[in-house]
């Protein structure tokens, strides 16, 4: 398998790392001296975003920050190409020859845009990344987008992901990320083809299109825990949008209720999860 090589700049601190939450599904994650940024969507409280068939969403939050105020960013994994996940302030402000690994569809129309570097990923294939001693491995995982079949057609396919961040060959810490995914028998899969999630990124909102529910509620996201066995969880994707029906509350309450073994954490835009592998590399 062909790995994207990225040049060193310094020592990498294999300790610890980070989750900063920008708002919605975008994040940035650094661990092991690789940066990634989630679903890039920077655009203004207020704005509009197109999300298909003739669909707008306002957005009601503004982002944490804007990307002329990101570190430097190593790669972009993109669960699909809606507005609220990769919008006209990323196109327009991103660097073009930044690497994004996404699905097919989301490849395709991104390489029309101008951007240059992309890679497509099925489900279960995976894509590694290399930075000095630091490895990534980027593997898709399965997600639906919504439960009703006459309304699959409409929407664009969906990666979650499974997130392996090493030093060498020793895998140090694995963060799964849902995508904007329904429940489904399929989820049922990831702990027992990769157990040991540390970290779980889960997309809740209740996002409502034509009267059907697209993502996760609060209450559905949290069997999505329950499922996937993360050790901690942290929604995302929860208030950012007018087309988000079930807001962090439902989240919460239903977490309150729930026998999950997982920590469940919360952050708002602009904080930071910072989190350490259990074995570490002496």
């Amino acid at each position: 398998m062909a790995a994207l090589r990225f040049l060193e700049a310094e020592p990498a601190d294999f300790s610890e790392g980070e989750v900063y939450f920008i708002g919605n599904a975008t994040t940035v994650i650094r661990f092991g001296g690789i940066t990634i940024l989630t679903d890039p969507a920077f655009s203004h409280k207020g704005t509009h975003t197109g999300l298909g068939h003739g669909l707008w969403a306002r957005r009601e939050v503004e982002p944490a920050c804007q990307v002329a105020d990101l570190p430097p960013i190593d790669l972009i994994v993109l669960s699909h190409f809606h507005g609220d996940h990769f919008d006209d302030a990323a196109m327009r402000d991103l660097d073009k020859d930044l690497p994004i690994i996404s699905t097919a569809d989301a490849a395709g129309q991104l390489q029309e845009l101008g951007f240059r570097q992309c890679y497509s990923l099925d489900t279960w294939e995976a894509h590694l990344a290399e930075k000095g001693e630091g490895r990534l491995r980027v593997t898709a995982m399965p997600a639906k987008h919504v439960a009703d079949e006459a309304i699959a057609a409409l929407l664009m396919p969906v990666n979650g992901y499974i997130l392996d961040f090493g030093r060498g060959d020793q895998r140090l810490y694995r963060i799964y990320v849902t995508g904007d995914t329904m429940l489904n028998d399929r989820l049922k899969d990831i702990p027992r083809l990769y157990p040991d999630i540390d970290l779980g990124l889960i997309h809740a909102g209740g996002t409502t299109l034509f009267v059907t529910v697209v993502t996760m509620t609060g209450e559905q996201a949290v069997r999505a825990v329950e499922i996937t066995r993360p050790h901690t969880a942290i929604p995302i994707h929860y208030n950012d949008y007018s087309v988000f029906m079930s807001g962090l509350d439902d989240f919460k309450e239903a977490a309150g209720k729930s026998m999950a073994d997982a920590k469940f954490y919360y952050l708002s835009h602009g904080e930071t999860y910072t989190f350490a592998p259990d074995h570490l590399i002496s």
